[in-house]
């Protein structure tokens, strides 16, 4: 309605057609970009808004209803309802609402919030534009509170945005959940930081003593907010010369300014002195609920008198009456005024107060003090009538009517005392949070912070904390335990940890808690059955009252109990000690739970150190075999024939692949350029052979061919003058390392059988473990080939060796194979862009990994045969370990299908990949002529039925054991590694 004028004494807005009141629930005033949500609660509202400045909506009411509404615009131009209407009836359109609270609204309101439950979608558009932030504040508040606590539904909007939420829906368009949210994702905010600011600029939460923060205000900053406002008290002379009226205005005037129950209660009674011209005057206070049998009266003050302080009041012994006892007690329990002429004539009167103060009572006026329910929380009682007279009706009827007033101010105080009390609760409770929270140490130091908050705050002689047994509950694996007098000798303030079982254990309270999860209570020890009177015996320490509490961790188990023994000043712990304390144990149980997983975890961390230095040394080979390896003659790449796409490692022995490494090396000039130490380079050869394990396949043969086939490719296409050395580098020590400790499954056995390595690592598990080993290896002592490498070149080798190994996933290849074809058909593949090289490098592993494939027959042949023996070995664990029936190519079963299989595998991985290597490169051709010819062999043998029966190898030699396959258990499945 921004910017629309309306103007015209009406009573029903027909020309919009419908009725005036629709603005009762969304009745809106815009100015620039705030909005502010008006409430139009009732019918009988004078002008809401007005200002002549600016666009602004005013309505003048009437008890009829809307008599006047005038809106206008930014310029000033007031417009009509004519104006008005085809602008709003597009909108008034919609779905039924859910019905919501009856309230009693006069029948124009009615008949506007029944046009808005039929018109839905008008109410969650206008919601939607218009909602203030105020507004939605208020509607979640009154929906997160019960309506006796919070604000009513629709406090600011009626009953109609007041239901726009969970269960009601908002129309049929599309707006609602069918489902109504349970909270569990979301909380429900209570109150948002932006209603604090109603109350002005908020103190900091977290405030600094002594250097240390904590939530406790410090003490010296407790202002004195019960005073809101210094107001001069007038003298009793100024008081006396002013009228019945005038006197108790301004004696009500005077408390209503104070907070502070006893700065008030002493206010009060030297002001109904003054009313009722009476030498003393005392007042009680109900203490103890309705049921409570220990409900009572106590003496806030007691004989306070005009000249009195409340400095001198505070001196004096607090007296006990008993519910019901004497004239005090009949009063408050009775709830009826009391005027008694002569006090010694009462049979009520309790005269040993008198004896003991020395002080003869005469005449005696008591009356409840009640608060605005009518509920008795106190009595006032004034004695002794100047000039020795009796109390009068005109004074009992002059004090009821201040005390009226005085119960409602009374009630006000101790809510304002119970609030702060329960802020200062809090700030305890979150200070003992922070201590418990802020840093992790041992369980001695965490059982010492707790207990000494503890002692500190419930005031008692003794506090133990006994940890339960976990074998067996009732026992105690150790007792901790402090006495108020710890802290106050010279170790104090250096002390981090508790005495230990310095005490006797009171097994028959401490046992109890611990097994039944009860709470024990004592106010006399000696009176309980379940106390051993022997833990006394030669101590000169005897238990009088008792706390006892189990300790329960966030799975309510029970890890402990904390005792508390004899609160000062020989009192019996209360109902609110047992508050504390169960507060004081949830945090001790989170505390002692969170230390405990915190030692575990570090000394699980310490046994991974020494076990990851006992594999270290495991996993590097022999100094003396690298100075063995460091002596020999390396022959030339010729004459290992390393540039030859045909190359067959069948004729090499370890010792022979070694030196071909070290040649590889050489010839692509890394010694020299990354400074690599010659011996160190041998050693750390010799430790990657050593980490790979005895498998049929994935072992070290399996590493150095696909090394091999890396080194061929970059040497004939020139491609490491565009790689450069580095990248160089890291593909040759990513082709050694692809595989390293590979147990001889894939990657679906491991998360079949839920392995550690499944577990640590969700995707490509295998790879990433292999990639893991080899920075170990690389970071290993004597093995650290890249330590001459600047900070930046050691990073980018390592991130380009993690990205290679990766890249032997096949679930990696499928998903990033795409791409790369599509920029080699199109010709985008430009090997100077960054982007580019490493998609190529990522396929260029695969090509390697698989490469196999492209040799002779007759290798490809025996290869194949070692890599089905491999899948045989673990289809067989899966039948008998895992006790499901492994795939087909993995099933022993089916291996008279290896043919066609392979002719699959070739079709679907291996002719596209090489395809696009050669369409990239013409020196690459004859790997895809490789793979043609060996698609024919399988095929041949697939048509003919001649079923080439793989031999299972587990007991070839080791040259056999060690030879290449070019169907890995990747490139067969088509599953991660």
């Amino acid at each position: 309605m921004v910017g629309l004028g309306l103007r015209g004494p009406i009573n029903t807005l027909d020309a919009l057609g419908t009725d005036c009141a629709t603005l009762q629930c969304f009745l809106t005033f815009t100015s620039g970009l705030h909005t502010e949500v008006l409430p139009y609660r009732t019918p009988c509202v004078s002008t809401l808004v007005e200002d002549d400045s600016r666009a602004g909506l005013s309505l003048v009411t009437a008890a009829g209803g809307v008599t006047e509404m005038k809106a206008r615009t930014a310029r000033g131009r007031e417009r009509s309802a004519e104006e008005v209407s085809p602008l709003i009836l597009p909108r008034l359109e919609g779905a039924p609402l859910h019905t919501p609270p009856q309230y009693n609204y006069d029948p124009e309101c009615a008949r506007v919030e029944a046009w808005l439950d039929d018109h839905q979608d008008f109410v969650y558009d206008y919601f939607i534009r218009k909602a203030s932030r105020h507004m939605v504040d208020s509607w979640l508040l009154s929906h997160a509170l019960p309506q006796s606590l919070g604000v009513g539904a629709g406090a600011y909007c009626g009953a109609g945005p007041g239901e726009v939420g969970p269960g009601t829906g908002l129309g049929n368009s599309g707006h609602q959940n069918s489902k109504a949210s349970s909270g569990a994702a979301t909380p429900v905010r209570k109150i948002s930081a932006h209603e604090f600011e109603k109350g002005g600029l908020l103190k900091p939460i977290i405030t600094t003593i002594d250097g240390t923060p904590t939530f406790i205000s410090p003490a010296g900053a407790a202002e004195n907010v019960a005073i809101l406002a210094k107001v001069r008290r007038k003298s009793r002379t100024e008081l006396k010369g002013l009228d019945e009226r005038q006197l108790i205005f301004e004696l009500v005037k005077d408390i209503c300014n104070d907070l502070d129950v006893r700065s008030l209660c002493h206010k009060i009674l030297q002001n109904v002195s003054i009313l009722t011209n009476a030498d003393r005057c005392s007042l009680f206070l109900v203490q103890g609920d309705k049921e409570s049998d220990n409900r009572c009266l106590v003496s806030t003050l007691f004989d306070v008198n005009p000249d009195s302080t409340v400095e001198e009041m505070e001196e004096k012994e607090e007296i006990r009456i008993a519910w019901g006892s004497g004239i005090v007690g009949y009063t408050a329990q009775s709830g009826a005024m009391v005027n008694i002429p002569d006090a010694y004539e009462d049979d009520r009167f309790n005269s040993e107060i008198d004896c003991r103060t020395g002080y003869k009572t005469r005449s005696m006026l008591c009356m409840p003090i009640k608060d605005s329910c009518g509920e008795v929380i106190g009595v006032a009682q004034v004695i002794n009538k100047h000039q020795g007279q009796s109390f009068t009706t005109a004074d009992e009827k002059v004090f009821e009517s201040y005390l009226q007033f005085c119960g409602i101010g009374l009630r006000n105080a101790q809510l304002y005392e119970r609030s702060q009390l329960e802020v200062k609760r809090n700030q305890v409770l979150l200070d003992l949070a922070r201590i418990i929270f802020e840093e992790q140490s041992t369980i001695e130091q965490i059982v010492y912070r707790i207990m000494t908050h503890t002692q500190s705050l419930l005031q008692c002689e003794r506090v133990q904390i006994l940890l339960v047994h976990e074998a067996s509950r009732g026992t105690f694996s150790r007792v901790f335990d402090l006495e108020v007098k710890d802290l106050q000798g010279d170790d104090a303030e250096s002390r981090t940890s508790p005495f230990e079982s310095r005490f006797p254990i009171n097994i028959g309270i401490t046992g109890h808690a611990a097994t039944t999860g009860e709470t024990v209570c004592i106010a006399d020890a000696y009176q309980d059955s379940r106390f051993d009177k022997s833990v006394d015996e030669n101590t000169g320490f005897r238990h009088k009252s008792i706390l006892c509490m189990p300790i329960k961790n966030t799975a309510r188990k029970i890890v402990g109990v904390v005792q508390l023994v004899n609160k000062f000043d020989n009192l019996p712990f209360t109902s609110n000690d047992e508050n504390f304390l169960e507060a004081f144990a949830i945090f001790c149980g989170m505390g002692i739970h969170n230390t405990n997983m915190y030692e575990k975890a570090v000394t699980a961390m310490a046994k991974q150190k020494v076990t990851l230095e006992v594999l270290s040394y495991h996993a590097t080979a022999p100094r003396s075999e690298s100075q063995k390896l460091v002596k020999l003659k390396i022959p030339s790449a010729q004459a290992f024939k390393l540039y030859d796409f045909k190359f067959d490692d069948f004729s090499l022995d370890d010792e022979g692949s070694l030196k071909a490494c070290l040649r590889m090396f050489l010839d692509l000039d890394l010694i020299g350029r990354f400074h690599i130490e010659y011996d160190v380079l041998c050693r750390w050869l010799l430790s990657v052979k050593k980490n790979y394990r005895n498998v049929t396949y994935h072992n070290w043969r399996h590493a150095f061919n696909v090394a091999q086939m890396m080194f061929a490719i970059i040497t004939t296409t020139q491609w490491w003058k565009v790689l450069g050395e580095l990248e160089c580098l890291a593909l040759l020590v990513a082709c050694l390392c692809h595989d390293l400790d590979h147990r001889g499954t894939n990657n679906s056995f491991q998360i079949k059988a839920s392995s550690p390595l499944a577990q640590l690592y969700t995707t490509s598990t295998m790879e990433h473990h292999h990639f893991d080993q080899s920075v170990m290896i690389l970071n290993s002592c004597g093995n650290q080939i890249l330590s001459n490498c600047t900070p930046d070149e050691y990073s980018r080798v390592i991130s380009v060796l993690e990205d290679a190994i990766l890249a032997t996933d096949l679930a990696v290849y499928f998903r990033k194979r795409g791409g790369f074809f599509s920029m080699v058909k199109n010709k985008q593949c430009d090997l100077n862009q960054e982007d580019v090289r490493e998609q190529v490098r990522g396929m260029m592993m695969t090509v390697c990994d698989i490469a196999a494939i492209t040799k002779p027959w007759p290798i490809q042949k025996q290869v194949a045969e070692l890599v089905a023996g491999e899948f045989f070995e673990q289809g067989d664990i899966e039948k008998q370990e895992l006790k499901i029936t492994p795939i087909d190519m993995m099933n022993r079963e089916k291996k008279d299908k290896l043919p066609l299989m392979q002719v699959g595998f070739i079709d679907s991985i291996c002719l596209p990949v090489y395809e696009a290597f050669a369409d990239l490169t013409p020196d690459l051709q004859p790997l895809l002529d490789g793979v043609k010819d060996n698609r024919l062999q399988w095929q041949k043998l697939a048509d003919s039925g001649n079923r080439t029966v793989p031999r299972n190898n587990n007991n070839n030699n080791n040259n056999n054991n060690n030879n290449y396959s070019s169907n890995s258990d990747r490139e067969r499945s088509g599953t991660n590694d």
